[in-house]
């Protein structure tokens, strides 16, 4: 006898059967589906009892190892109106599917409701028990009136890890009963305590379930996923050109240090928060400073791309910065400086990680990879490499790249089928999509984001040993990146782990601290 477990419906099938356990897999439980006799693993069901016990939770579980179960588990004895929210249609979709795979035809019913529909049509949706939906629908529809709030005993937030800021997940959260149970779904909510703190607060939580692969309840479930980094040299035209421009940055910061500011150009949030303060200076060298620090902004993307991406990427900015109506784009691109690194990238070959990655992927011919690029040039670059080498792979794009919800779904139906092997994506793919399972995901450069990073790495290993591999240029920005994300990530479930025994003895979180004011005479940089 087996146990069917429809936790993740990842070829989009309905019926298609996505992971199969032995019985003795899982500890009885009073906890089960109408339609197929549903029992979780025993951390599902700590998971499950602790939120019963708890009250509103924040569920903290790698890819693939069933948070969906678990929110479907107790949406099934919830006896008011049960809301699953994901970020997009894709996704909301997939969960409808999954929510009629695993609970049937529920009391009450289950619809999906998105803004395609008219408002009249929506209030009448909204008469089923479960909905599933995204946070934009649901938030102009309480704005609107038409949204039954008041009858709501349990919200699911997927990918919780978005509720701050302005995002839609903040507002519904402020107008559902306070009586209603909330479950707060994430891989990775990030290693920032300050962020991981307003999620906390903006979705009323007071408990916390976490697990990490290496966790012995979990680790048995794990797939074997190899990890491995691929150093890269950036070989001579490369380097010359990258010491060229390293020089051009350096005297760019010392004219900015001359006028009392002291840039973080490591860290690209550091130095990005530095604009918002020039903005605010009240003196007459104000404008002086945006003119310097926008140089700045431009040499530094430039710096990126030129170490860590490849020749296109390099051309197509420099580009977009001639034909530029401000002064600091034309500056930098008709620079003396650029001009030479022009001169050295049209006597070289392709960035040396090019290279890498071409053979990395012929010796895993015939198997389903994504390559993850940051770049959009560089991902028509590498797709035209690929076809060159009898690769088949495909673009994998955002709606400002002109691919379409339509066009998405057309592309990963012919992933599905088979039909290509190589998924060459943007960001787009790392979270928000139903993308099949595939046996490796490469990272065309390290990103610092440690919650992008899990979400790509989770593409892969989901039912099946998959592997994962990082190329890194040395003495770049790539390394940098890489190890700070590894940190993040170390960081992370120390600080989850420090609110958990918060909450479990009994503390509330602190207030918010009150914003200080931001820089606003030209003094205040200097010291």
């Amino acid at each position: 006898m087996v146990t069917y477990i429809f936790n993740y419906n990842i070829y989009g099938n309905k019926g298609r059967i996505v992971e199969m356990y032995p019985p003795h897999s899982f500890k009885s439980s009073e906890v089960y589906s109408k339609t197929m006799n549903l029992q979780p693993r025993e951390y599902q069901e700590q998971i499950i009892n602790s939120i019963q016990a708890n009250g509103n939770t924040l569920v903290v579980l790698p890819t693939g190892l069933g948070k969906t179960l678990i929110a479907l588990s107790l949406m099934e004895k919830a006896t008011g109106k049960c809301i699953f929210l994901t970020p997009t249609k894709p996704l909301a979709r997939q969960h409808t599917q999954t929510i009629l795979d695993v609970l049937g035809n529920i009391d009450g019913g289950s619809v999906l409701v998105t803004g395609e529909s008219p408002p009249k049509k929506r209030a009448e949706l909204y008469q089923n028990k479960i909905i599933s939906s995204t946070p934009q629908t649901i938030r102009n529809d309480i704005q609107k009136g038409i949204f039954p709030g008041e009858e709501v005993s349990l919200v699911v937030f997927d990918e919780a890890h978005r509720a701050v800021g302005d995002y839609a997940y903040v507002q519904i959260a402020e107008h559902i009963p306070p009586e209603a149970k909330i479950i707060a779904l994430t891989a990775s909510p990030g290693g920032d305590r300050a962020k991981i703190k307003e999620v906390l607060t903006n979705l009323r939580i007071t408990n916390i379930e976490v697990r990490s692969p290496t966790d012995p309840d979990v680790s048995p479930y794990m797939k074997k996923m190899d990890y491995t980094w691929i150093p890269v040299e950036l070989g001579k035209e490369y380097g010359e050109a990258k010491e060229i421009l390293s020089r051009y940055i350096k005297k760019q910061v010392t004219l900015l240090r001359n006028m009392g500011v002291r840039p973080q150009i490591i860290s690209k949030r550091a130095f990005l928060a530095l604009r918002p303060k020039i903005l605010k200076i009240k003196h007459p060298m104000k404008y002086r400073l945006i003119y310097l620090y926008t140089c700045l902004l431009h040499a530094l993307h430039l710096q990126e791309l030129l170490e860590t991406q490849g020749k296109a990427p390099v051309y197509k900015y420099l580009e977009k910065l001639s034909k530029a109506d401000s002064k600091s784009a034309k500056t930098v691109s008709s620079s003396q400086e650029v001009q030479k690194i022009l001169s050295l990238l049209a006597s070289s070959d392709d960035h040396p990680k090019m290279k890498k990655l071409l053979s990395l992927v012929s010796g895993l011919r015939g198997r389903k990879l994504i390559v993850f690029v940051q770049y959009r040039d560089q991902i028509t670059q590498i797709v035209s490499e690929f076809e060159k080498q009898g690769v088949k792979a495909r673009p994998f794009m955002g709606k400002r790249e002109r691919f379409t919800r339509k066009i998405q779904e057309q592309t990963m139906d012919s992933f599905r089928k088979g039909e290509f092997d190589v998924l060459v994506a943007s960001s787009i793919g790392e979270e928000g999509l139903d993308i099949p399972e595939v046996d490796a995901v490469i990272f065309y450069e390290p990103i610092p984001s440690e919650i992008r990073s899990i979400q790509r790495r989770g593409r892969a290993g989901r039912l099946r040993e998959g592997a994962v591999y990082v190329l890194m240029t040395k003495s770049t920005r790539d390394e940098h990146y890489y190890w700070a994300s590894k940190k993040r990530e170390k960081k992370m479930k120390e600080v989850l782990l420090s609110f958990q025994e918060k909450f479990r003895a009994g503390k509330p979180l602190s207030a918010k601290k009150k914003k200080t004011r931001g820089q606003n005479t030209i003094m205040q940089f200097m010291g």
